[in-house]
């Protein structure tokens, strides 16, 4: 395992984190036995970054960490996120700030993240999420500056909203987040126009979070599979959204192929080598949820880092995203 900087937090993070999303349930069924597996799997391998949320199965996710965590004698850094209040998903311009993260709801949320993971103090607590609005007076990140003074938490990030991932790049400039976890893709590359930038000006920790398109860039599906009503996938692939993503994947294939990695790295592995081609980036953290895929991401690290000529092939197929809603 390969580690780097964490912003300027002094910590050294692991380039493969684990993503621990599906732990909670909401990719299909999930067994806590094969969770606690693949989490002492990875942290085997070296992995000492853990992302979580309450919004994973409730606490579920924090809760099966807490636990193999108590069987481990490894520094291995978890944050965790807390959601806004009752309201839209995502928060809209007209939320109110003070309604949706007041002091009381944060604190009260804290507490019960620390109570999940069995620790006094988080590593890193994200609000999940944010809306541009709030940027003029961003009291809830006020909040939680006090309660870093406080020894509740040691940094505060921010999880990106999808539709406006660049609402974050005048707090970072502010210094008022430590780290940053942002949708960044062979799909996905707006971050590289100038968040990643700022990032790397500023010192903030950057997580890449998507890096597989939720699975699509593995490779893995072809045209037509179907996923369970209860795995969120059958929401994010709905329609034909899967099919197209299939033949934009058989692009990156071909781009492999001809640039001889065929037999050397999976597709996987290049979406991963891809995201952490950037310098800014601290850590990606695919989901995992099983021991072989602790193994196969982890593994990634272990592999040849892309060529110029191939990375640059691969930034085109950022340009298929501006069709990718249209159906063209």
């Amino acid at each position: 395992m390969k580690y780097r900087p964490f912003g300027n937090s002094g910590w050294n993070v692991s380039e493969i984190g684990f993503g621990a999303w599906a732990l909670g349930g909401q990719w299909g069924g999930q067994d806590d036995a094969d969770s606690e597996a693949a989490l002492h799997k990875a942290i085997d391998l070296g992995v000492n970054f853990i992302d979580t949320a309450q919004g994973y199965g409730d606490g579920r996710s924090e809760r099966v960490i807490a636990k193999v965590l108590k069987e481990r004698s490894e520094q291995v850094y978890v944050a965790t996120k807390t959601p806004p209040a009752t309201g839209p998903w995502p928060p809209s311009p007209y939320c109110k700030a003070e309604q949706r993260y007041s002091e009381g709801y944060l604190r009260a949320n804290l507490e019960e993240r620390l109570t999940n993971l069995g620790t006094d103090c988080i590593d890193l607590l994200q609000l999940h999420t944010w809306t541009r609005a709030w940027n003029r007076d961003p009291v809830p990140l006020e909040i939680l500056a006090r309660l870093r003074d406080e020894g509740k938490l040691r940094l505060i990030g921010l999880s990106t909203p999808e539709h406006d991932q660049n609402c974050v790049v005048d707090l970072m400039r502010r210094g008022l987040v430590d780290v940053v976890q942002v949708i960044y893709n062979l799909f996905e590359q707006e971050p590289a126009a100038e968040l990643l930038p700022v990032a790397a000006e500023t010192g903030t920790g950057i997580i890449v979070r998507v890096a597989f398109d939720e699975g699509a860039l593995t490779g893995k599906y072809g045209k037509g599979h179907q996923f369970p009503p209860d795995d969120f996938r059958s929401r994010y692939f709905a329609g034909d959204r899967l099919d197209r993503a299939v033949d934009r994947v058989e692009e990156v294939r071909r781009d492999v192929a001809e640039a001889g990695l065929a037999d050397s790295h999976t597709l996987a592995d290049v979406a991963i080598k891809f995201v952490l081609a950037h310098p800014a980036v601290s850590t990606v953290i695919p989901g995992i949820r099983n021991v072989e895929q602790a193994q196969w991401n982890a593994g990634a690290c272990e592999k040849p880092d892309l060529s110029e000529s191939l990375l640059e092939r691969l930034r085109r197929h950022n340009w298929l995203r501006a069709f990718w809603y249209s159906g063209k």
